[in-house]
């Protein structure tokens, strides 16, 4: 009897254990599974808290819903009658102090249209002019492989990237624009630029799409994102899930490999997938011939603060659904969601629930850094009362630090990815590297990822059965 051992209880060893699973059952293979995750819950970054009258999640709260491995999943869980799906309305940037309205027709703060980049008012009347150049100038030099901003610069100008584009982005993925390539990001725009010979005009012609989705673009569930990490769970048996105990390392055997655990217990497998951060899966090989592929992998931080007031949400600017911070503003936050507003099941009364993010991107991440959590929901309530004006004491808040552990894909990424699979492969063949740190953020890449991992273990024991 064959055995793989995934390390690491997230989403993508869930989805790695789910897909084997399957696959077991499907094709009758034999196949014992084991499932290690050091903490006593499963879900990694998803975790749903309710406190109060409040569903917050700590860690991510959606998945993209257009993302080709994410219905299939929902579906075969049986859960599409518990999925919720995003409010829509006007996102603002805060800026100069102010909240702005970023144009309805822009995504990630990009015009969709001549009309969308006239309407800013983030961007002086010089700095739309200079992004006309979009439409007269034709692209020579960039590729998928090419910086975001430096991308984004050249056809539409220095100050719509810098006011209206890099604070939305640089929000989403955690990292300079310039360190960030376009295969790691939106690598669509180098088509749209090299087709329709404008990012603009491609965005334009794909109006349709980009709007259709808005209204229906992220999904969560209606007792939170847990709902998801539990049915998963739940599909499991009969594989072993091992929780509360950590693995201490991982050592070639004459047949495989020897999975070793914290209790003492050393668990034989055939194959593993390292479902983990970089860090711990850097640690758990011990193998310095990787430290310089391993090394190239940069980590950010993120503190999350919730706040759930007795007051109702329409306190807010009418159809808001948040903001995101320009670097010159007086806050200390990178960006706020308007929860409750944006996601109407986590506020039984529609009583307002906000939450924003401190990111180590941020110039005050350092002295926020340190600081306790009731000293954070100081700051937190001073963001919001110079922000929106509430000067309210909140009924709860929730605070959540995530050190070192948001992955931040740079212009190297791609390559350091390549050079370690050729490495492992040659030293350390049937260990796999899974998740986040490697393949893509959003969960819907992690569930992919693991049923890609599925399947290629899967196929490769059928071809050494062959043999």
């Amino acid at each position: 009897m064959k055995k793989i051992v995934v390390i690491g209880g997230g989403i993508t060893g869930l989805s790695a254990m789910y897909y084997l699973q399957k696959l077991n059952i499907q094709e009758n293979l034999g196949l014992e599974l084991v499932l290690v995750e050091r903490s006593h819950q499963l879900g990694g970054k998803i975790k749903t808290v309710k406190k109060e009258e409040f569903i917050m999640e700590v860690g991510a709260d959606s998945i993209v819903a257009r993302h080709a491995s994410v219905m299939p999943l929902i579906e075969e869980l049986g859960l599409k009658e518990r999925m919720v799906y995003n409010g829509t309305g006007i996102s603002y940037l805060y800026a100069n102090n102010v909240l702005h309205a970023i144009p309805k027709d822009s995504v990630f703060g990009i015009p969709m249209s001549k009309e969308a980049l006239f309407s800013s008012t983030l961007v002086s009347e010089e700095g739309k002019q200079a992004a006309l150049k979009d439409f007269t100038s034709s692209n020579e030099n960039y590729t998928r492989d090419s910086s975001i901003g430096e991308f984004l610069e050249a056809f539409l100008g220095k100050e719509l990237v810098e006011n209206q584009i890099a604070p939305v982005l640089s929000g989403v993925y955690s990292g300079n624009l310039y360190e960030l390539t376009l295969s790691s990001t939106l690598p669509y725009l180098v088509d749209y630029k090299n087709k329709y010979g404008s990012i603009i005009k491609g965005f334009e012609a794909n109006k349709e799409f980009f709007q259709g989705a808005a209204n229906k673009k992220f999904i969560s569930f209606d007792e939170g994102m847990e709902v998801l990490i539990d049915t998963l769970e739940s599909k499991l048996a009969p594989a072993r899930i091992i929780k509360g105990i950590g693995t201490t390392a991982i050592q070639k055997d004459k047949a495989g490999y020897l999975v070793e655990l914290e209790n003492g217990e050393a668990l034989k497998a055939d194959y593993v997938i390292m479902a983990t951060p970089h860090q711990v899966a850097q640690t758990l090989l011990n193998l310095p011939e990787l430290d310089a592929e391993f090394d190239q992998f940069l980590n950010s931080s993120l503190i999350s603060v919730y706040l759930g007031y007795d007051i109702p949400d329409n306190r807010l600017p009418e159809d808001g659904t948040g903001f995101i911070v320009s670097q010159e503003s007086d806050l200390h936050c990178n960006a706020c969601t308007w929860t409750s507003r944006k996601w109407q099941h986590t506020s039984e009364n529609q009583k307002l629930l906000v939450r924003l993010f401190y990111k180590s991107s941020h110039p005050s991440y350092g002295q926020l850094k340190d600081l306790s959590e009731e000293e954070l929901v100081k700051v937190a309530m001073s963001d919001i009362q110079k922000s929106l004006g509430i000067e309210d004491m909140p009924l709860t808040a929730e605070v959540t630090g995530w050190k070192d552990l948001m992955p931040n894909y740079h212009m190297a990424h791609k390559n350091a990815i390549n050079a370690l699979e050729l490495k492992m492969e040659a030293m350390v063949p049937r260990i796999k590297l899974a998740g986040s740190s490697y393949f893509g953020v959003g969960i819907g890449a992690c569930i992919q990822n693991g049923a890609d991992f599925a399947k290629i273990i899967v196929n490769n024991l059928a071809e050494r059965d062959e043999k």
